[in-house]
């Protein structure tokens, strides 16, 4: 349910555009405590829900209201309680959203032609609608902080389940992996810096705008629509070397010297600081690899996967002493799901990671080691890669004793929930609510909105 909410707050974006842009006759539908909810927040938000394609559940006169009523309960009772959340936080998920905006959009300049605002007050009503999203959040996280799942609350859960209703698990694998990333050539790696050099010299002298060539140039596909731009970002975000450099930037007219990373070669222009956040543009471009290389490495990894199959060393060892994957290596080349936190996945999740691995994984039998095969890493590098599939769970009804965690969030989620209804089913008896004659008939999922 927290994440319902919260979903929703992030998704009544720019009401007062759209009830302007619609021409909607206004008046006041519903009034919750001393708040009020025009009939523009409601048509607008269906308007953009129309446009994005997602559907209510029910009719959505009366579900918009409804949604915005729950959440300035939240809204009232985190002023009650004085729960806030930091502009710094605020400011960071407000470059996040725009950036998305935009690159949904296209541009800036096409955003601000869609919703017939300029950029700045595009903004500010997100940052409205941001900051009431989070407080709601985290005023439903103290309301549910409190409850505690222990063993048994899961199996009663469990014992008192029909069987047709126990959560089906898909199958799920486990799997360990050994890359190698193919040496680069000094002369590529020459080229690269004096491309990034001639970038520079062009900014310099005036010729050409950093974010001109950021959009020509640079091999960060995520920035590189936004003329580069990373938006807000504190020093923690942003790998070291980056942010040893960016947050050392003082003017903005002045271009860092070359930057190496992980992700490869960047120069960086700063564009404002914010106490401890920072935005600024790069360019990033990456040495390419020889096919040479290439398959120097697969050999390599070719004659490392004949000695584990010799049994001449195990695939445990040539994950920890040679893989270059650092997110592996220290846990015998195990991969780790980012959405579960454990090692287990279903094979959709692992296709999220990489869907070379997913692919040659499908072909295994457990214990077995892949060919060597080449793959694009999270850092968006072509590298070599070995994998072997340790464990194959096949999809069955979830049990205690092999989901136990899968069911312990059911049960938490569950509580969570119930927790939250009643919360809410409560706090309408204490908040003064009036709605206008022509939505009471509505079929509401908390009935107690309309008094007798």
């Amino acid at each position: 349910m927290c994440a319902k909410f919260c979903t929703l707050c992030m998704l009544l974006l720019l009401s007062v555009t759209t009830y302007g842009q619609n021409n909607v006759i206004d008046e006041v539908v519903w009034v919750v405590g001393d708040e009020a909810i025009l009939k523009s927040d409601v048509e607008s938000e269906r308007l953009n829900a129309q446009y994005e394609g997602r559907k209510f559940d029910g009719d959505p006169y009366c579900v918009i209201p409804e949604q915005l009523a729950i959440q300035k309960l939240f809204l009232h009772q985190a002023e009650l309680d004085s729960i806030d959340v930091s502009e710094q936080d605020v400011l960071s998920r407000l470059e996040q959203q725009t950036n998305w905006l935009i690159d949904q959009i296209g541009s800036k300049e096409k955003m601000e032609e869609y919703y017939n605002k300029t950029s700045t007050q595009i903004r500010e009503m997100l940052r409205e609608n941001i900051r009431n999203g989070m407080i709601v959040q985290k005023m439903q996280q103290e309301i549910v902080g409190d409850i505690k799942i222990v063993p048994a609350d899961v199996r009663r859960y469990f014992k008192n389940l029909p069987q047709d209703s126990i959560p089906y698990v898909p199958t799920q694998v486990e799997v360990q992996i050994v890359t190698l990333e193919p040496k680069i050539p000094q002369e590529e790696i020459e080229r690269v810096k004096k491309a990034l050099r001639d970038y520079t010299d062009q900014v310099n002298k005036g010729e050409i705008a950093f974010s001109t060539l950021a959009r020509l140039y640079s091999e960060d596909e995520g920035t590189r629509r936004r003329g580069g731009e990373l938006g807000f970002m504190g020093r923690g975000e942003l790998v070291p070397e980056f942010a040893n450099v960016a947050f050392n930037l003082q003017d903005p007219s002045k271009i860092s010297k070359i930057v190496e990373s992980e992700f490869g070669f960047h120069i960086i222009q700063l564009i404002e600081k914010r106490g401890d956040r920072i935005n600024t543009r790069h360019i990033l471009l990456k040495p390419k690899v020889e096919e040479k290389d290439l398959e120097a490495s697969l050999l390599r990894l070719d004659s490392i996967a004949k000695d584990i199959r010799n049994a001449k060393f195990s695939f445990d060892e040539a994950a920890t002493f040679i893989s270059q994957d650092k997110d592996t290596r220290n846990n015998h080349g195990l991969m780790a799901n980012p959405k579960s936190g454990t090692a287990r996945f279903e094979m959709q999740e692992l296709a999220q990671v990489s869907q070379e691995v997913a692919k040659t994984i499908e072909g295994l039998n457990v214990g077995e080691i892949s060919e060597p095969f080449t793959m694009i890493n999270n850092k968006g590098k072509e590298i070599c890669a070995i994998v072997k599939l340790k464990a194959r769970i096949d999809g069955h009804k979830a049990t205690i004793t092999e989901d136990y965690q899968r069911l312990k969030s059911i049960v938490q989620s569950k509580l969570g929930d119930e927790k939250l209804q009643k919360w809410i089913v409560d706090k309408q008896k204490s908040t003064y609510v009036r709605i206008n004659e022509n939505w009471v008939t509505c079929d509401f999922k908390y009935p107690g909105w309309v008094r007798k």
